[in-house]
């Protein structure tokens, strides 16, 4: 993608599309990790990438007049970002995880829908004495030398654009560790067990809570540094932008893709962020087309002679066959 960027190969629309799509793959993949993995619908996890957008372009600004350095303020933002949002998911974590089922996507879209509700009406401003914040009133009593970061319903502001494909990839890879490596250990078996069969986990004495919030709060830290990514590849971006709708998006690309398999979530998440732009010279029936491709592959994914074609062209499949 770097050769086709520097010769000149790729369009100016699909160069801006790199790091959104970084962002999202890092979205889908890590609620993936709550839906296909633990077994838990969650509507909000957009909330926990506005924390990271937000409060990473606070930390990636007040870093501007101390580090010269574009990347390193980016990923200390990042790093920032996912800390706050872990907090956030920690502690939304530990009343909504004792719901089932659709009681638990309605509360966290609440959650959702509240986090955005807080950024709209909040005032972060940044001068040589600090930090100023306000809930009140875009009075932040900043100094001449001051710079208003978060404007309440104005959103962010002035950001610096930082983003780059090369740390989206490199993020996209440290979340594909972390959930692989997540998986694939004992809590992830743990984890599992707690979604295939709750009362049966309790029985052999895993402790549901704390595994429900390990893969929630993990969940919650990847969304962060990717909203830290998505919002510093623009100059301003509002909290509007992480609502319901982007919620949804995300969940989606995880149904799509398969819930439980993260190279599925990849694939889905790259495909339907570029299938609306690839479609825009179909002008307004460009969604209808978009919403029949979405249509027509579902159909196709949970159907049996499909499924069955696909098993036959996994290399070995024959083999195991013969073997069982």
């Amino acid at each position: 993608m770097q050769i086709l960027s520097s010769t000149g190969g790729l369009s100016s629309t699909m160069e801006g599309m790199l790091v959104p799509i970084c962002a999202y793959v890092v979205m889908a993949v890590s609620l993936n990790l709550t839906v296909g993995v633990l077994g838990e619908l969650s509507l909000g996890h957009a909330g926990f990438m506005s924390v990271g957008a937000f409060t990473g372009v606070t930390a990636a600004v007040a870093l501007g007049n101390h580090v010269s350095s574009g990347p390193v303020r980016l990923i200390v933002g990042m790093i920032v970002g996912a800390l706050f949002a872990a907090l956030v998911g920690f502690l939304i974590g530990i009343p909504v995880l004792r719901l089932k089922g659709d009681y638990l996507a309605i509360v966290t879209l609440a959650f959702g829908e509240i986090i955005k509700g807080i950024f709209n009406n909040l005032f972060v401003g940044i001068d040589s004495s600090g930090l100023h914040v306000s809930l009140l009133s875009d009075k932040t009593n900043l100094a001449e030398d001051g710079q208003l970061v978060i404007g309440g319903p104005m959103g962010l502001q002035s950001i610096p654009r930082l983003s780059n494909f090369v740390i989206g990839v490199i993020l996209v890879l440290i979340t594909l560790i972390i959930v692989f490596h997540l998986v694939n250990s004992r809590s992830g078996r743990a984890i599992m067990a707690v979604r295939d069969n709750r009362i049966a986990a309790e029985s052999v004495g895993i402790n549901v809570t704390k595994y429900k919030l390990m893969a929630f709060t993990v969940s919650a830290a990847l969304a962060g540094a990717a909203g830290t990514l998505f919002a510093m590849n623009y100059t301003t971006i509002v909290a509007n932008k992480f609502d319901f709708n982007t919620s949804i998006l995300i969940l989606v690309f995880v149904v799509l893709g398969g819930l439980g398999n993260m190279l599925g979530s990849i694939i889905a998440a790259t495909a339907l962020t570029i299938l609306p732009e690839a479609l825009r010279e179909f002008s307004d029936y460009r969604m209808l087309v978009y919403a029949i491709v979405l249509i027509l592959v579902m159909l196709a994914t949970n159907n049996d002679t499909f499924k069955s074609f696909l098993r036959r062209l996994k290399p070995g499949q024959k083999k195991k066959k013969e073997v069982v």
